[in-house]
Formats: C-alpha cells, sequence, structure tokens
C-alpha cells in the first residue's frame, strides 16, 4: 500500500520550508506527548494549535501509532474522532490496529477498525455521488495504479502464463513491466476450495448439503482462474444439471479449451467480463442459479459490492448460496477485518445473510505457496463466506 501510494503521488521534500518545519515540530511533539503519557488534555491542546495528524516521524510512528503503543482507549478515541489515518503504516508495515492486537488491547482494536468500516463506507457512498466531471472543491484521492494488477483493462490485455512451480503447484502467472510475477491463481488455494471432512471449505459449504443437490444443481461461476472450484462442480454426483462459467481473459480461454471445457456435458461458457454478461439475453436465459461463485482478477471492492446488488435478480431462492473469494487486503489483519465486515454490511443492504468460517490456511510455506511472486494472501486465516438470501 505504501509504495503504491509513494509511487501515485509526488512526495515533495521541502524541508526548509517554514509551514513545514512547524508541522514538523508539532507533529513530533503530539507524537511524543501520547508515548510519555501526558494528561489527554495537553494531547487536546496540541491538535487545537493544529498537529497534524497525519504526520510520521522517521519510523513511521503517527500519533494514532503512539496510543495503540500506550494502549489508551479514551486516547484512541479522541485521536479517531479529529480525524487520525486509521490505515496509516509505519516503516515494519504496520498499523495502529496491528499494534493494538499484538498487544491483545482488543478495545483499542475495535475502535481502530470500526473507523476504517466507516471511512470505507464513506469512501463507497461518496465514489457512487461522485459528479463525473469534478470541481475544484471535490478533490479526491483516489488510486491511479493503471498496471494489469489493479486496472481489468490492461489485466485482460496481458499475457497469462500456465505452469507448475518447483514444488509441483499448478499455478497461472502474470508478468508485469518491472519482472515481478504476480500470480493470478495458485495451487494453494485448494485448500479453501476443495471439499474436506477436515475443514468446512467453499465448495463443500456451497453444495454438499443443498436441498437440491441430488437434482443436479445450477452453478454459475465467474472467473476461471486454475478451474480449481470448477472441476470440484464437474465432480458432483450428480453433476450440475448446468455449470455456467464466465470468463474474459482470452488466455484462460485458449487454456479451458485446451483442457476440452468446451465440450463437457452441461457447460457452458459466456466468453467476457461478468459486467457485460449479467444483463445480456445469453446469461438470463439460463435462468436463476442455485449456486453462484465469484473470484476475479485485478477488479476492487467497488467490483465486488456492484456485484452483490445482483444476488436478489440471479439467486433461485432462500436456498441458493453465493460465495467469493474473499481476499482484498489479505497481507493485512487489520485490513481484512475492514474489508470482510463491510462485505457483510453491504450483503445485507442487497438483502442476503452471511456465515463467516475460519480456515487454517498456515500449514503451507510461503516460500512453497508463492515461489518467487508476488504474496497476494499471507495471513493464517481465511475468512469463507456463504451468502444466502433473506426470506422476505
Amino acid at each position: 500500500m505504501s509504495e503504491a501510494f509513494e509511487d501515485d503521488f509526488e512526495i515533495i521534500d521541502d524541508i526548509d520550508d517554514p509551514e513545514i518545519i512547524a508541522l514538523t515540530e508539532l507533529g513530533t511533539t503530539l507524537i511524543q506527548a501520547i508515548l510519555e503519557k501526558e494528561p489527554i488534555s495537553n494531547v487536546q491542546d496540541l491538535i487545537d494549535a493544529g498537529a497534524p495528524l497525519w504526520y510520521q516521524d522517521d519510523e513511521g510512528t503517527s500519533a494514532l501509532h503512539a496510543a495503540a503503543y500506550v494502549e489508551n482507549e479514551q486516547l484512541v478515541k479522541l485521536l479517531v474522532e479529529e480525524g487520525a489515518v486509521w490505515n496509516a503504516v509505519d516503516n515494519l508495515q504496520n498499523t495502529a490496529g496491528d499494534i493494538a492486537l499484538s498487544l491483545n488491547n482488543v478495545a483499542c482494536y475495535n475502535l481502530i477498525r470500526d473507523a476504517g468500516i466507516r471511512s470505507e463506507l464513506l469512501l463507497t457512498l461518496l465514489s457512487s455521488q461522485t459528479s463525473p466531471n469534478p470541481t475544484p472543491s471535490s478533490f479526491v484521492l483516489r488510486d491511479v495504479d493503471n498496471s494489469a494488477v489493479a486496472s481489468t483493462d490492461a489485466f485482460l490485455s496481458s499475457k497469462l502464463r500456465y505452469t507448475q512451480d518447483a514444488h509441483g503447484q499448478d499455478i497461472c502467472l502474470l508478468d508485469l513491466d518491472d519482472g515481478q510475477e504476480v500470480g493470478v491463481m495458485m495451487g494453494w488455494e485448494r485448500e479453501i476450495s476443495k471439499c474436506s471432512p477436515l475443514s468446512d471449505k467453499t465448495a463443500e459449504k456451497l453444495c454438499i448439503d443443498h436441498g437440491k443437490k441430488n437434482q443436479g444443481l445450477k452453478v454459475l461461476n465467474i472467473g476461471f482462474g486454475l478451474g480449481i472450484i470448477d472441476n470440484f462442480f464437474q465432480n458432483l454426483s450428480p453433476p450440475p444439471a448446468l455449470h455456467v462459467i464466465v470468463e474474459p481473459h482470452r488466455d484462460v480461454l485458449a487454456h479451458m479449451k485446451e483442457q476440452g471445457w468446451y465440450d463437457k456435458k452441461g457447460v457452458s461458457i459466456l466468453e467476457g467480463k461478468w459486467q457485460d454478461c449479467i444483463a445480456s439475453e445469453a446469461l438470463q436465459g439460463f435462468g436463476n442459479f442455485d449456486v453462484i461463485y465469484l473470484d476475479t482478477f485485478s477488479e476492487n471492492y467497488s467490483e465486488l459490492h456492484d456485484f452483490f446488488r445482483h444476488l436478489r435478480e440471479l439467486l433461485a431462492s432462500p436456498e441458493s448460496r453465493f460465495s467469493f473469494f474473499n481476499g482484498l487486503g489479505a497481507t493485512n489483519a487489520l485490513f481484512y477485518d475492514v474489508y470482510t465486515r463491510l462485505s457483510e454490511l453491504h450483503l445485507a443492504d442487497a438483502g442476503a445473510d452471511v456465515v463467516w468460517s475460519d480456515v487454517d490456511v498456515s500449514a503451507q510455506k510461503d516460500e512453497e505457496r508463492w515461489g518467487e511472486t508476488r504474496k497476494y494472501f499471507s495471513l493464517p486465516i481465511y475468512r469463507l463466506p456463504i451468502a444466502k438470501l433473506k426470506q422476505i
């Protein structure tokens, strides 16, 4: 996050500017006052005097980090209410929430996490109401990453490779211009996709005890990847009565043809983005679905939120189930918690109740899981969502 931020904005380093010097001194004094456990009234006076809550010292410590270190719940609450940056990371890539979590201070952690949820809810609302022609008074910081990792259009024009890593895992890789390899889908995800008697996995939760399983489910999967969950669907007994796969990337579609997916009985493949297919006669002609799974690449939370809004028109009944790859923010415990809870709130708005299951994915060592590729999930626990429509 910090690397992307620095790449996207010009960093102005004018240490001789009197205003910058004054802000730096105030910010430093504020952090020191908190770490030295001065009375909250002193902290409030510094804030009122203009001490910047966004300021971070040479170690990346902010006022909110400092309040988490001293475990002062009242001070954390004050700083959050005054506008402290909930997701700022220090030089060790820790947020204030991470610090509170490491100290087992649930009260401080919850205050910071809830600030993150409120902030993201507000950003979601603002983005839905943003004028297409912003005025000088509607300044909004936004992500400008146009690489294939963050831009759907760039991703769809990129080249993908299907191969195996040094440990024999099937992987799908994206090569970036800077030489980095990014896993579009990695073999370790089988641990959260396949059926296992030892844990509650995604496909197991979606299908095994479904009331219509013995009749042959109608399944919709958006994003093929390695075909992990699609293979599970095909191995159901009986197999799906209808299995629709939406996939936009030409290299993935070519791989699917090589693997014989276009010839499988009961399988229909829609070539294109789900946003283009959702209202198409091709998809609507299949009727409603018993099971829906979504796992896309290079899409952000706003796209996921948008898909939630279509669930009521896509799912067949309150018995029908929906899940998605819950991987947003999954390199940081606080970010992951915020996006998980944000998803729950927005699913509720869309008329769906969600149940979460914790899946331990820590058994495999990082070097075995990722090799030389960029990590997109580095937490020990995966929070698996299963959503059903609320009965009206």
